[in-house]
């Protein structure tokens, strides 16, 4: 399945997981308790005896996830018949299973009854194509209580946006939250999708971020956008070929949409022009956005103090992305800067894989002691250094820092730089999460951070050693802190 190796090219590149508020913890794939009405399995292959164990609560429980559990048509007959027998269900998702055309029809078949009140679908990632699309129209035309529906990572293609397009326009389809990543999309596929965006004033949710758009289909959402009712909330347009001429319309969509809440526009050259004619948008009085992402969008400083205008002006914004461009140590003390302005309440900020060196640290070392707001910080895939993380660590050693989340993966600490964040692990009592993956210290630094690990007065509750070389001695002593110590979750 392509999800999988998807998720991990987006933490590579420095695309955001989501919210700051978000549940941060591992997933286990486990079945929650049955008090819940939920049964969510997660990647496990699931034997004929056990699939015989789950069907009754299919046909029970209000909402049912299978993602990832080897499930294939075969299976699908019996999933129809489950679904159709059970009149609570209220969400369903399969993702991450190869389904097909066929497996696809039946699921949907079983759904389509009088007395389902399904509310949220998700077929992400089922090999569901153009052939299967068919089915769509007369799906979306009987399921009037379906608000939302995940299709990502399914080629349907051109043609089969079009059917989609068809069941969403039809009176008795109020679909409000509609995903289509990776689903082999061009420009043609833009103008059937503005007309559902005009035609709809329950839309809040359009993702469509990986799919081959350019210049004149990001024109035609625009133009559907700017003329619609809706009140989107969710935008998400990822490596859609957007261009800096495009950005003139995204700022007029902007400014006619005080329900936009999130944009996403990474992985898109919009370069320093496209930022300086998207901030007139962002720095409206209309303009509510609280999450944007622009990372690996060819930003540079000059791009930057565009943006940083916003920042001290926006109270509003609380998440922004700027991982995988160029600011340079310049863009850096800008950021810094503005985030000591008061009207600055920015809580996330990903700056991972921006140029930064051990130089720029003096001013998050300033902004981070004196900063109320900012809860996660992503600096990884920088060459900070132990010296630059040693400026980090004197900010948050003070009384009264707030920072929750701190990410330094491959930014060059060594076993004196551990020396100093083991100091920071005692001082603090809000740093939550660490990550050091991919660094360059041993035995000696992980044992440091252990001991001060150990304490109770240490707070952290998950730390990520991803790709560090220890010995089996230091392995087993890690394995049994996590045994010690339930509230502290170590990857590695």
């Amino acid at each position: 399945m392509l999800r999988c190796a998807r998720l991990v090219l987006r933490a590579v590149l420095g695309s955001p997981p989501g919210p700051v508020n978000t549940w941060r913890s591992v997933r286990t794939g486990r079945q929650h308790p049955a008090s819940t009405m939920s049964l969510d399995i997660q990647c496990e292959q699931l034997s004929d005896a056990r699939w015989m164990e789950l069907l009754p609560q299919i046909q029970q429980y209000q909402v049912v996830r299978l993602d990832d559990c080897g499930l294939t048509e075969g299976r699908c007959k019996d999933i129809s018949s489950a679904v159709q027998a059970n009149p609570a269900l209220t969400e369903l998702s399969l993702r991450t299973n190869e389904l097909g055309d066929g497996g696809v029809h039946l699921v949907l078949q079983g759904l389509q009854n009088s007395t389902c009140k399904i509310q949220k679908l998700s077929l992400q990632n089922c090999c569901l194509t153009e052939a299967g699309c068919g089915v769509l129209p007369g799906v979306l035309r009987s399921l009037p209580t379906l608000r939302e529906l995940h299709l990502n990572d399914n080629p349907l293609g051109d043609a089969g946006l079009q059917l989609l397009c068809e069941g969403l326009l039809d009176p008795q389809c109020h679909l409000e939250k509609l995903q289509l990543e990776y689903c082999n999309l061009t420009v043609t596929s833009c103008e059937p999708l503005a007309s559902v965006l005009k035609a709809k004033p329950d839309f809040k949710e359009l993702v469509l971020s990986n799919n081959d758009f350019h210049e004149a289909g990001v024109q035609a959402l625009c133009r559907g956008l700017k003329n619609s009712a809706c009140q989107l909330e969710t935008l998400k347009l990822e490596n859609c070929g957007i261009t800096s001429a495009n950005c003139r319309d995204l700022c007029d969509v902007i400014a006619s949409k005080a329900s936009l809440q999130e944009l996403d526009l990474g992985s898109n050259k919009l370069g320093n022009a496209g930022i300086a004619a998207l901030c007139p948008g962002l720095l409206g009085p209309s303009c509510k956005l609280k999450t944007l992402w622009l990372w690996e969008c060819n930003i540079t400083a000059e791009g930057c103090r565009d943006l940083c205008r916003v920042l001290r002006s926006k109270s509003n914004l609380k998440e922004l992305s700027l991982a995988n461009n160029e600011l340079g140590d310049e863009g850096a003390r800008l950021l810094c800067e503005s985030l000591l302005e008061p009207g600055c309440q920015l809580e996330l900020l990903w700056v991972k894989t921006c140029s930064l060196t051990p130089a720029c640290c003096s001013h998050f070392r300033s902004m981070l002691a004196q900063n109320r707001s900012l809860l996660e910080l992503q600096m990884s895939s920088n060459p900070l250094g132990d010296s630059g993380v040693q400026e980090l660590c004197e900010a948050l050693s003070q009384p009264g820092t707030v920072l929750r989340v701190l990410c330094l993966g491959d930014c060059d600490v060594t076993d004196a730089g551990c020396s100093s964040l083991a100091r920071v692990l005692l001082a603090n009592h809000t740093l939550q999460e660490l990550d050091l993956s991919n660094n360059c210290m041993g035995d000696l630094g992980i044992l440091q951070l252990m001991e001060n690990l150990r304490k109770p007065s240490c707070v952290l509750q998950q730390l990520v050693l991803y790709d560090i070389y220890w010995s089996e001695e230091v392995e087993d002593q890690l394995r049994a802190l996590e045994e010690e110590k339930p509230s502290l979750k170590i990857i590695f």
